[in-house]
């Protein structure tokens, strides 16, 4: 049976005769269209798998920033006042670029929810994962962003990390410990909505591959 997909590029199609299947591969933007429409209706399995290693890869990396954080709590709480700001500052701008990785699995994971068949057991985790993923980086932009110009205020950073730096930013009042509490509490927060993100998008992938 061939899958229907008409784009004005080469076209990927899929013949079936019994078990044999004959797969022809396409390039171009419009290709990749319909790449998404011919794993939509079933073909593709192997892009499917591709895809679905690339998502996992993604979602753990959000995971693993956001663990690394909630996992330093105890011995930062620990800290005095210019230890801890000392100690904030060596974040940047690694963790900061490693959040491209955050905002990857959210795409990633809305183009895999897209592609699952609806309804059905793989459809609902794939969902879940994504809502866990979506609240999660909610949750940066909402508690963590807007405290996070205090840390770096007196960091040299390029203009446009100024820039991004001052979105949002919450206006400095109270102790320092009360932003600290904040900031901390928030990373944990979210490290546990990445670790359920990660724990359904991989249970959704035992599911695709037992539909194999």
């Amino acid at each position: 049976m061939m899958v229907p997909c008409r784009c004005g590029a080469q076209r990927q199609r899929r013949w079936k005769w019994g078990s044999a299947s004959t797969f022809v591969t396409f390039t171009g933007p419009a290709g990749i269209l319909c790449t998404l429409r011919v794993a939509r209706h079933g073909s593709g399995s192997n892009s499917m798998r591709a895809f679905m290693i690339v998502t996992l890869l993604l979602v753990a990396i959000t995971m693993a920033l956001s663990l690394a954080h909630a996992l330093e709590l105890p011995g930062k709480l620990r800290l005095k006042e210019a230890t801890y700001k000392s100690v904030q500052a060596i974040y940047y701008p690694g963790f900061t670029v490693g959040g491209f990785a955050e905002i990857g699995g959210i795409i990633a994971l809305a183009i895999l929810l897209y592609l699952t068949p609806y309804p059905g057991a793989r459809f609902w985790w794939t969902l879940a994962a994504l809502v866990f993923l979506v609240a999660e980086h909610a949750t940066y932009w909402l508690v963590t962003h807007p405290v996070n110009n205090f840390w770096v205020q007196d960091v040299a950073v390029s203009k446009p990390a100024a820039t991004f730096f001052s979105m949002l930013r919450r206006k400095q009042s109270g102790d320092w410990k009360d932003l600290r509490d904040v900031w901390e509490a928030s990373h944990v927060a979210r490290a546990g909505l990445a670790m359920l993100s990660l724990i359904s998008i991989a249970v959704a992938a035992t599911f695709f591959a037992g539909s194999e």
